[in-house]
């Protein structure tokens, strides 16, 4: 019986202006360099990246499936396929880690049920990046993901995670839309208590690269321009 495949989680920078060679390690050019099936969320962009971190790759041997929120789930089982007749997988986010706030999950789940090996690579996290940089709780922390569109349901997100952050010594990690950072900073702002700390991390390893960590109050003095920059909100009532 030919053994199987195995998946990859591939890593990639966390915004176009940065040089992946500069972020990620040789091990991710290496596994690159034999591997030639992906499963990314746009084709356009993977192969600019695997161009980038590796341009002998013979483009016309790579085999893309695209993986987005119109994929069905009944199409992920052929994404896996070619670990079944013994080649190896990739799979890759949009940016940053795969499996961490990305479809890929879904992926990395599956191949689990069916016996296939993962193998994680080290890549950026802007997760754990934020989290590095906020002096806030390193060993105790949560991610949100997306908050409410709603504002009323947004606000009562913000008071949950305030108060959840000072009856568990918990820092509460969240995103949004890049191009709704500036409205959600408002609300935080008008919704927090004026002593509640905020981490605002933008950019992160880009060269626009921009995380401070301020009070409520202070943060309503100066507040940054965060329209279309990639930012984690991080928040800890001490």
């Amino acid at each position: 019986m030919e053994a199987l495949g195995k998946l990859y989680l591939l890593p990639v920078p966390l915004g176009p202006d940065t040089d992946p060679k500069k972020v990620l390690p040789e091990t991710v050019a290496r596994s690159i360099a034999f591997i030639n099936h992906y499963i990314v969320e746009n084709q356009k962009t993977a192969r600019r990246f695997i161009k980038a971190i590796l341009p002998s790759k013979e483009q016309p041997d790579l085999e893309l499936f695209v993986l987005n929120k119109r994929t069905e789930a009944s199409e992920y089982i052929n994404f896996i396929q070619p670990c079944f007749e013994g080649k190896n997988v990739g799979l890759m986010s949009e940016a940053g880690c795969p499996g961490v706030a990305d479809p890929g999950a879904a992926i990395v789940k599956l191949a689990h049920q069916k016996g296939i090996q993962v193998v994680p690579l080290v890549g950026p996290s802007s997760i754990l990046l934020a989290v590095m940089a906020s002096g806030m709780n390193g060993q105790s922390f949560a991610f949100n993901g997306y908050l409410p569109i709603d504002k009323s349901d947004k606000k009562s997100a913000l008071k949950q995670f305030e108060k959840l952050s000072e009856d568990k010594n918990q820092s509460q990690l969240f995103i949004e839309t890049p191009y709704r950072n500036n409205k959600l900073l408002e609300d935080i702002l008008t919704v927090l208590q004026p002593t509640t700390h905020l981490c605002i991390a933008a950019d992160i390893t880009l060269p626009t690269e921009y995380i401070k960590t301020k009070t409520v109050a202070e943060w309503r003095k100066e507040k940054p321009d965060l329209h279309n920059r990639p930012s984690i909100f991080a928040l800890h009532r001490f």
